[in-house]
C-alpha cells in the first residue's frame, strides 16, 4: 500500500513539472510586453536588458531548472503589472482563502445534495411513476446540455431577483455566499446524481442482492448496506473530476460575482497581461489539478479492494 502510494506520489510529481515546463514554454512564446509596465517608453536595447537581467534570454532548460528552484523556495516572482514589483505569493495568500471557502463549501453541497437525489433516483426507477427519476434526468440533461455560462448567468440575475440579495459578493454578507456557491455545486451535484444512480441500478442486479432479497433480508437494508456501500466506491474515481469542475467553474464564477478570490484574480491579470502573475497561476491551478487526480488514486486504493498492490501500476485483480 505504502509503495502504491509512492509511486502514485513520484508519478504526479513527473506529471507536474512537465506541466510547469509546458507552461514557462507557451508564456515564452507570449508577446513580451506582459513583462513591462511602461513597454511603449522603453527602447529596444532597455527591452533587451531588462529580459537579460530577468533570465528570459537563458535557454529554455536553464530558465525552467531556475524556476522550479524558485518555486521549491515558495518563490513565484513578482508582479509586473497588477502590482508592480509585489511578490505574487503575498497577493495570492490574502485571495486564496476566499476561493477555498466558496470552493469547499460547493463541494459540500455537491455531495449532501447530489448522493441523496442519486439514490433517490434509483430507488424510484423501481417504482411505476419513476418521479425521482424522471426529475432527475431532466435536470441532468438540461445541466449537461446547457452551457455553464448560461445556466451561471440565469441563477445570477433570477436568483438574485427572487431571494433580494445582491448580484455582488460581499464577505461580511454570508447571503451573498448564496448563489456563487449554489452555481459552483450544480454541476457537480447532477454529476454526482447521475454517476451514483448508475451503480446503484448496476448494483441493484447483481446476483448478492437478488440473494439476500430471498433470504428475506429488508429493502431498506439491503438497499443501505449492499447497494449503496458497493456502487459508492467507484464513485470515488470521480472526485478528481469534481474538484476539477470546481476550480473550473470558479474562473468565471468569481469574475461574474466580483469575488476577490484566485478565479477572478487570474481572468484579471490575463486581461492586463501580467505574465509573471499568469504564469503563477496557471502553476497554482496545474499543481492543484494534478493534486486532485493523485487524491482519486489514494482513495481509490483505500476502497476499493479489487486494487492490486502486487500487479503491475496497482492494477485492479
Amino acid at each position: 500500500m505504502l509503495k502504491y502510494i509512492l509511486k502514485r506520489i513520484l508519478h504526479s510529481l513527473i506529471a507536474l513539472v512537465i506541466v510547469i515546463s509546458i507552461v514557462l514554454l507557451l508564456l515564452r512564446a507570449m508577446p513580451v510586453e506582459g513583462y513591462f509596465n511602461n513597454y511603449e517608453k522603453m527602447s529596444e536595447t532597455q527591452i533587451n536588458v531588462t529580459l537579460r537581467k530577468m533570465g528570459l534570454k537563458d535557454p529554455a532548460p536553464v530558465q525552467i531548472g531556475r524556476y522550479l528552484m524558485q518555486l521549491l523556495k515558495g518563490d513565484l516572482g513578482t508582479s509586473n503589472k497588477y502590482r508592480q514589483g509585489y511578490p505574487i505569493a503575498k497577493i495570492i495568500a490574502k485571495k486564496a482563502p476566499i476561493s477555498i471557502r466558496i470552493g469547499l463549501l460547493s463541494f459540500a453541497i455537491a455531495l449532501a445534495a447530489g448522493f441523496p437525489l442519486g439514490i433517490a433516483m434509483a430507488r424510484s426507477a423501481k417504482t411505476k411513476w419513476k418521479v425521482w427519476d424522471r426529475f432527475g434526468t431532466i435536470l441532468i440533461v438540461i445541466v449537461q446540455a446547457v452551457p455553464s455560462a448560461v445556466y451561471h448567468l440565469l441563477i445570477q440575475l433570477y436568483g438574485s431577483e427572487w431571494l433580494g440579495i445582491s448580484m455582488l459578493f460581499d464577505k461580511d454578507d454570508w447571503r451573498t455566499y448564496i448563489l456563487p456557491v449554489f452555481s459552483l455545486a450544480l454541476g457537480n451535484i447532477v454529476y454526482f446524481a447521475m454517476w451514483l444512480r448508475r451503480y446503484m441500478v448496476d448494483e441493484a442486479n447483481k446476483d448478492y442482492v437478488r440473494l439476500a432479497r430471498a433470504k428475506g433480508v429488508p429493502e431498506s437494508r439491503i438497499s443501505r448496506v449492499h447497494i449503496f456501500r458497493n456502487a459508492v466506491v467507484p464513485l470515488v474515481q470521480y472526485i478528481p473530476q469534481s474538484i476539477l469542475f470546481t476550480l473550473m467553474g470558479s474562473l468565471y464564477v468569481e469574475s461574474l460575482y466580483s469575488i476577490p478570490g484566485m478565479g477572478g484574480l487570474l481572468v484579471q491579470v490575463i486581461k492586463i497581461q501580467d505574465n509573471t502573475m499568469v504564469q503563477a497561476l496557471v502553476v497554482i491551478y496545474s499543481a492543484l489539478s494534478v493534486m486532485g487526480l493523485l487524491l482519486g488514486d489514494i482513495l481509490m486504493a483505500l476502497f476499493d479492494p479489487r486494487i492490486s498492490f502486487t500487479g503491475k501500476e496497482g492494477s485492479r485483480a
